[in-house]
């Protein structure tokens, strides 16, 4: 049995990548700087032996191969001892082409939005009409309740993203993937910590799509001019277009709302109705997610009838508008969001669900993106459907988030500390509004400090 180490193994893509091996017959071992659940508690019971920290002890005696995670970088320990005793390694992605993508029909989810959702919906599309597929989602969707399966059928999903690959592999990770199938949900600049601009993400996505087979498919977004210029730079395989707003002749696929919140659609394939989706999710951006996730299941033989019927029981991953409590009809949800497009997409979708309940929107700006201020100018204006705004400023942000705020209208409130952020919302939060957290962290368990101290305010309202 052959014995491989994951260097940064509690992440959800390389914990999946350890769950996958382990699952081929590997003996699997890790290690990662701070080993926590849930992931520590879904690896050790898959039978993988994990490490807190990166001592090089943990190579001796030397393992068969080491597979490096993207978080890795030069001067650490494990990685200068590695590369000193030429202990074989190789990358996340290009362990997943080598040991399991060759020989399957890969269903890649890409985008700078939407990757997980869409992702976890194919998933269970093909699931529950007995495709029995692979998958391996950055995320872990409630419905599926594990984020990586070998899987019995040639079919394996995967969200495919554009972050890089290791630290001696700077190519985006989706080139390994060689999908068959692939979704281009959307395209803006994101990932400034290793992209100049929206052109070298660009560049990328095309390499991608250099290698989808002349029969494969390539679904996209029609009108996304960031999508529509990767795709004149080059391509060679069917396209199917989508339009989510309204029916529209020049896109094979289109949808039309019955509800505002998006809770239920008409689907059209070629102005054709096919049926009604009605599910728990919510908002325009998951009408497009659920549309292009029937999209790519017709391309492996699911009828858009089955994949409709199929979504009216599917739950989303955890962190995407999840309900974390509610205390005297105070709901408070957790949301990944953390791009103007997504906070905005969520907000938008969160009003038409709720009406005029007042929004608070909370957030944290914990990626290096956001952190650097690239989105500093667009940010406040994706908060606009919300009635009051709470933002956390770390530390280490590089732009003055009170300057930025000069001139907008809805009151807001910035806190250096998440306590005396908490106190500012729980003194404003009333009966029937609705919080909305968001960060793509763990925010210093804002959520549950927010549910507790709602608990608190209104004891006496019991």
């Amino acid at each position: 049995m052959k014995h491989i180490h994951i260097l940064g193994i509690c992440g959800t893509f390389m914990g999946g990548i350890a769950i996958l091996a382990r699952e081929l017959g590997f003996r699997v071992t890790g290690s990662d700087a701070n080993v926590y659940p849930p992931m520590s508690t879904q690896l050790e019971q898959s039978g993988i032996e994990l490490v807190e920290g990166y001592d090089p002890s943990q190579l001796d005696p030397a393992p068969d191969l080491v597979v490096v995670g993207n978080a890795m970088s030069r001067g650490n320990e494990c990685v200068e001892y590695m590369l000193n005793r030429n202990i074989p390694y190789t990358s996340g992605p290009q362990w997943l082409l080598e040991n399991l993508l060759k020989d399957r029909w890969v269903i890649a989810l890409s985008g700078t939005h939407g990757k997980t959702t869409t992702a976890s919906m194919v998933a269970w599309i093909l699931d529950q009409t007995g495709q029995q597929p692979g998958f391996l989602i950055g995320g872990v969707p409630q419905c599926l309740g594990v984020s990586a399966r070998l899987g019995e059928a040639p079919f394996f999903v995967i969200e495919a993203d554009e972050y890089d690959t290791a630290f001696f592999d700077k190519r985006s990770k989706f080139v390994h993937y060689r999908p068959r199938t692939l979704v281009i949900n959307n395209l803006e600049f994101d990932h400034a910590d290793i992209f100049p601009d929206l052109a070298a993400i660009q560049r990328q996505f095309h390499h991608l799509i250099r290698m989808v087979p002349a029969n494969g498919l390539i679904i996209s977004e029609q009108g996304d001019k960031a999508v529509t210029e990767v795709l004149e730079q080059g391509c060679w395989s069917e396209q199917q277009f989508l339009q989510s707003k309204n029916p529209d002749a020049n896109s094979q696929w289109s949808s039309t709302l019955i509800k505002a919140d998006g809770s239920e659609f008409e689907v059209y394939l070629k102005g054709e109705l096919q049926g009604v989706v009605k599910w728990t999710q919510i908002g325009r951006h998951n009408v497009h997610n659920g549309l292009m996730a029937i999209a790519a299941a017709r391309h492996v033989g699911i009828l858009p009838q089955d994949a409709i019927k199929t979504l009216t029981t599917f739950e989303n991953a955890k962190r995407r508008l999840e309900l974390k409590g509610q205390v005297n009809e105070v709901v408070v949800y957790d949301d990944f969001a953390h791009h103007p497009t997504a906070i905005h997409t969520t907000i938008e979708g969160l009003r038409a669900k709720v009406g005029q309940q007042r929004i608070l929107a909370i957030l944290e700006p914990r990626s290096n993106t956001m952190k650097q201020g690239v989105h500093q100018d667009t940010l406040f204006n994706s908060m606009s459907e919300a009635d009051a705004i709470f933002l956390y400023q770390p530390d280490d942000i590089g732009w003055d988030m009170h300057r930025a705020v000069d001139g907008t209208d809805l009151p807001v409130v910035i806190e250096k500390n998440i306590e005396l952020l908490i106190n500012s919302i729980i003194e404003q939060a009333q009966s029937g509004d609705q919080l909305l957290v968001m960060s793509n962290g763990g925010f210093g368990g804002i959520h549950q400090k927010l549910l507790d101290a709602l608990q608190v305010k209104f004891k006496d309202c019991k």
